[in-house]
Formats: C-alpha cells, sequence, structure tokens
C-alpha cells in the first residue's frame, strides 16, 4: 500500500433547515485515507453514514468542512465539476444497483465510458462481466437478472473507469446470505486486483472487519 492520501475529509458537518432550527446529521467529521486502504462506516441507521458517504464523493456540498478526493479538493466546485472528478477517480456501488432498465447488461457497464465520450471498450466490458460471473448474460436486461446478479452488473460499471476509490452504499443490503458472501469476495478481490482505495457502508459487522479500519458514527459523529 502507498501513502499517498486518496481522501482527505477534514470537519466535515452537513445541517438542513427544520421546523424548529437546523437539524445536524454530521459533526465535525475527519479522516484520511491512503490510496489502496480500505475503510468501513458503521452505526446505526440514521447516524450519518450514507450522508457520509456522498458528501466524499461530491453527490453533495457539506454545510462545513472540505473533502479531497485524489488530491482535488471538491469545495466550491459546482455540479459539473464534481462530476467530472467522480468520473475521473471515482466507482460506485449502491445498495438499490441503479441499473438503466432499458439497457443490456453490457451497455450498463459501458454508460460510464459514453459519459466520458470513449468508445470501443466493449472488449474491457465483456471482460469485467466474465470476471462478476456474467459472460452469459451480457445481453440480458435488468429484469431478466436476479438481484445478486444486477448487483454483479453495478460492480463491473463501477470498475469500468478503473476508478482511484469505490464507495459503495450498503453494497450486500438487499441479498441474501449467500449471495451477500459471494458479492463481498468480488469487491475485495477486484479491489485487491485493481489497487483501488475503498470506502464500504454497511451494517454488517463481518463485512466491515475486512477492512484496513473502521469508523462508527452515532448521531453524525466519530464514536471511535
Amino acid at each position: 500500500m502507498n501513502n499517498d492520501i486518496m481522501l482527505k475529509v477534514e470537519r466535515l458537518t452537513q445541517s438542513y433547515p427544520g421546523a424548529s432550527g437546523p437539524l445536524t446529521v454530521l459533526r465535525e467529521v475527519s479522516f484520511e485515507l491512503n490510496a489502496g486502504a480500505s475503510l468501513a462506516i458503521v452505526g446505526p441507521s440514521g447516524s450519518g453514514k450514507t450522508t457520509l458517504l456522498g458528501l466524499c464523493a461530491g453527490l453533495d456540498l457539506p454545510s462545513g468542512g472540505s473533502v479531497t478526493v485524489a488530491g482535488e479538493l471538491l469545495d466550491g466546485l459546482d455540479e459539473d465539476a464534481r462530476a467530472a472528478v467522480r468520473n475521473r477517480h471515482v466507482g460506485f456501488v449502491f445498495q438499490n444497483f441503479q441499473l438503466i432498465p432499458t439497457l443490456t447488461a453490457l451497455e450498463n457497464v459501458l454508460v460510464p465510458l459514453e459519459l466520458r465520450g470513449e468508445s470501443g471498450r466493449e472488449n474491457e466490458a465483456r471482460t469485467l462481466l466474465e470476471r462478476v460471473g456474467l459472460g452469459q448474460r451480457a445481453d440480458h436486461y435488468p429484469v431478466q437478472l436476479s438481484g445478486g446478479e444486477q448487483q454483479r452488473v453495478a460492480l463491473a460499471r463501477a470498475f469500468i473507469n478503473a476508478p482511484k476509490i469505490l464507495f459503495c452504499d450498503e453494497p450486500t443490503g438487499n441479498l441474501d446470505g449467500e449471495t451477500a458472501a459471494a458479492m463481498a469476495e468480488l469487491i475485495f478481490g477486484l479491489n485487491r486486483e485493481r489497487g483501488t482505495t475503498l470506502v464500504l457502508v454497511t451494517h454488517d459487522l463481518e463485512l466491515a472487519k475486512r477492512c484496513h479500519r473502521m469508523i462508527r458514527l452515532k448521531n453524525g459523529a466519530v464514536v471511535e
């Protein structure tokens, strides 16, 4: 593991206006993550895990504090500029897969490349589908795939951009035990093979223990 800092979070705070004053969902969270390392974010529902993940990935802007991804400071960037940073450096796997229903598995995997204006990398996409065990399912639509298969398509899609950092939000949350275990093997296996940095939000402590580090959130603050 090299010592380049891939993700730097400083005093990250997120508040929303509420009827009886501001509602703070994250309070001054700070941490650093080196390239190639893995971090699990755990805590009860409503503790701010998904909010933290979204801010780290530049999906939202914080009320206070700063995020630096792969050396690029997200502060003050507009949505287009943040999207460009994500496209350069970030892969995503969500709990609810977020595949495009009108596209085949192969076409879904190719979407991030099309957003970059890159074409002609179909073989690479097919290789990734083979790696996640879906070589025979490339031409199937999401509706023809099980939940576990859809999540594996999402994982292949996340890796097509060769991301420096992979954000996973409850990637096994909607899967049964056996499927979840297979998914975990794929996530950690691909991560090792490709030297990606991993940030994982999970309720599953066994999954969290496989990461190099764990942050536990409670009421929006880091408790350990």
